[in-house]
């Protein structure tokens, strides 16, 4: 598989029987549908990734997705807990992918994310 992000090749992470997948190069996340929140627990450990380089890789935004076939763009999500979070989901396969650090940040909620979202700017 490869990264819709950057088009380096994608690893896979197992925990518990859960898989994602973790670009080599950009170090964003590919989840298919419903392996985010069975993995949540282990954020900390498959979500490797440099905070800021995700921050930079957030700024590409025309992506598709990696697992259906014919080029399906990913969708813009806003996480609705947590607005400073943006990640991309297919409508298809409803797969998602995270940034870098995106998805340490998105399995924990806690009073700096609260400060967060009350700084967050309208999004078009």
């Amino acid at each position: 598989m490869q990264c819709p992000k950057c088009h380096g090749t994608m690893e896979t992470v197992v925990h518990q029987g859960f898989q994602a997948h973790r670009c080599q190069q950009c170090q964003g996340m590919w989840f298919a549908m419903g392996e985010a929140e069975h993995l949540k627990d282990a954020a900390e450990t498959i979500d490797t990734g440099d905070a800021s380089q995700g921050e930079r890789c957030n700024q590409v935004d025309r992506i598709q997705c990696p697992v259906c076939v014919g080029a399906r763009d990913l969708v813009r999500m806003v996480d609705a807990r947590q607005p400073h979070i943006w990640y991309e989901s297919c409508k298809y396969c409803y797969g998602r992918f995270y940034d870098a650090g995106e998805f340490r940040d998105f399995a924990e909620y806690d009073f700096g994310d609260w400060l967060k979202d009350r700084k967050v700017s309208t999004r078009f």
